[in-house]
């Protein structure tokens, strides 16, 4: 596997994979990873003949007052399990390598959709992850690029881009993946206790209540998503920051679950803030 620490070792390796007819997919990570990104590396490993995934944390998507310094960071660790999956190229720059130290280009959506569910509370978000992203696919001109479900705000988000700015990249987003208690798979999972991953199961109930409410036939979405509140309302250590059903495409709110709305949730455990969701009539 390539170590790639420059923006030009990454162009001069794509140019010769796409020169000899390889098509190139691309996963974008902030690094610490887990077993949810390496479903996102075998599928682009079974999509595309070359796999780059990206190991950054972007400091442009935090807030002054969020975790970028605390945000848990194991390169070594990473490479092992992105070997163990034939990754063909990981690229870890450098925040200087990636940002200019004047830079003043950032790529922003100018619509309500980036401003609902985790836009509320971090409105500087997505202007970072739009621009990271969009910096990556200059970098690496991937011909599909894969992001998990889990972030799904982050993939609605991600998709308008591709389509507003034409940029001829497939976007695949890929399940969720759970721990064998329910709990999503996250980075930010190793910040909780002991006592804090037993309560962290109220988000994974509450998706989970939600989805059987769905399937039983309720489509107001305010009684499905009282009973999901309720649920972690219960947990003492649990903090709503929001449950809201949305449509899958705009993010704005819906009053009725049809199929393609996606139902998502952010909550404080202790400190730490997770996320979880579903989609109803699954992913669309």
């Amino acid at each position: 596997m390539i170590v790639a620490r420059t923006i030009r070792e990454v162009r001069e390796k794509t140019a010769q994979w796409r020169r000899g007819g390889q098509s190139v997919g691309l996963v974008p990570t902030m690094g610490y990873l887990h077993e949810g990104h390496a479903s996102l590396v075998d599928r682009a490993r079974a999509a595309c003949d070359k796999v780059v995934v990206s190991d950054f944390v972007n400091p442009t998507q935090f807030a002054p007052n969020e975790d970028l310094e605390a945000y848990p960071r194991d390169f070594e660790r990473d490479c092992k399990l992105l070997e163990e999956h034939g990754c063909d190229m990981v690229f870890c720059p450098s925040v200087e390598e990636m940002y200019a130290p004047n830079a003043a280009t950032y790529v922003e959506i100018l619509d309500e959709m980036p401003k609902q569910l985790c836009g509320k509370t971090r409105p500087i978000h997505f202007r970072g992850v739009c621009t990271v992203v969009s910096k990556l696919f200059n970098i690496v001109q991937p011909d599909k690029a894969f992001f998990g479900q889990k972030d799904a705000q982050q993939l609605a988000v991600i998709r308008r881009m591709v389509r507003d700015m034409s940029y001829g990249i497939e976007i695949i987003g890929c399940p969720i993946v759970r721990e064998s208690d329910g709990l999503a798979k996250s980075s930010r999972n190793t910040y909780l206790s002991a006592e804090e991953r037993r309560a962290a199961l109220v988000l994974s109930r509450a998706v989970f209540r939600g989805e059987e409410m769905f399937g039983s036939g309720v489509a107001d979405s305010e009684t499905v998503l009282a009973e999901m509140r309720s649920i972690i309302s219960a947990e003492p250590l649990a903090r709503i920051d929001y449950v809201s059903a949305v449509d899958g495409e705009t993010m704005l709110p819906v009053d009725e679950i049809t199929d393609g709305v996606l139902v998502a949730m952010a909550v404080y455990i202790g400190k730490t803030r997770l996320i979880d969701n579903f989609i109803s009539g699954g992913p669309q």
